[in-house]
């Protein structure tokens, strides 16, 4: 087995940034470990798909099982998914709370225990986290706590775990979305998304793919938080 091509894990990888995750790395000749909840298999023999839901540690785990037994290495891992769910704190639900906390605080901690730990026998590799800028600039109008309450804690880790495994090899960033056009969001709705933005437009898949890009390249960089976000968090 040829195992010297790179290999990064991304979550949430079956549409939108994800998906022009996948395509990115599969342009640079990585190969890629796919997961979403309902991930298709692919016909491309240097894409391993695993279908499950990320908060589940069994799925954490066969991930990089089966990606380590197929590849037989793991360098990058971007912890894509994200449950966003904006509404009034008093209007959120315990469902509200256990799925978001569930995705976006358990899916991060089981793929990256379980990626991190096959990074530390190889000496190096790169976990990337996927945030939002809401953690930095709340919006009136847009009642996110939760995506803030656990982002938030993302922009934390990063730079918890950046200094722990800097001496190992290991770098860890974030990127901070601003609003992204991805099929979250109805056509209707992009015009008044977009003038939240000081530069008065919604990011595109492709600026978030070109900051994971670049941190991944960037030798140098690590626990940064990345703002992706058309001015959104520098002020309006």
């Amino acid at each position: 087995m040829n195992n010297q091509r790179k290999v990064v894990v991304i979550t949430g990888a079956s549409q939108g940034i994800g998906g022009g995750l996948v395509k990115a790395f599969r342009d640079r000749d990585y190969r890629v470990i796919a997961n979403s909840r309902s991930i298709k298999p692919s016909s491309d023999p240097d894409v391993l798909t695993i279908a499950g839901d990320i908060s589940d540690r069994a799925v954490a785990e066969r991930m990089i099982k089966e990606g380590m037994s197929r590849f037989g290495r793991i360098d990058t891992l971007i912890n894509n998914a994200g449950i966003f769910i904006a509404k009034p704190f008093t209007a959120y639900t315990t469902e509200d709370y256990a799925s978001t906390l569930a995705v976006n605080l358990n899916g991060f901690f089981h793929a990256t225990q379980f990626a991190v730990a096959e990074m530390e026998k190889q000496g190096s590799g790169h976990v990337v986290n996927i945030t939002t800028s809401l953690v930095d600039h709340a919006i009136d109008g847009v009642p996110s706590v939760l995506a803030s309450l656990t982002k938030g804690g993302l922009n934390a880790a990063t730079k918890s775990l950046a200094i722990e495994y800097a001496k190992r090899g290991i770098r860890v960033n974030a990127v901070s979305p601003g609003i992204i056009k991805t099929p979250m969001h109805a056509p209707e709705t992009h015009g008044a998304l977009a003038a939240l933005h000081p530069v008065n437009r919604m990011g595109e898949t492709s600026d978030i793919v070109e900051a994971v890009l670049y941190l991944e390249s960037a030798g140098f960089v690590t626990g940064e938080i990345l703002h992706v976000d058309g001015g959104q968090s520098a002020g309006h």
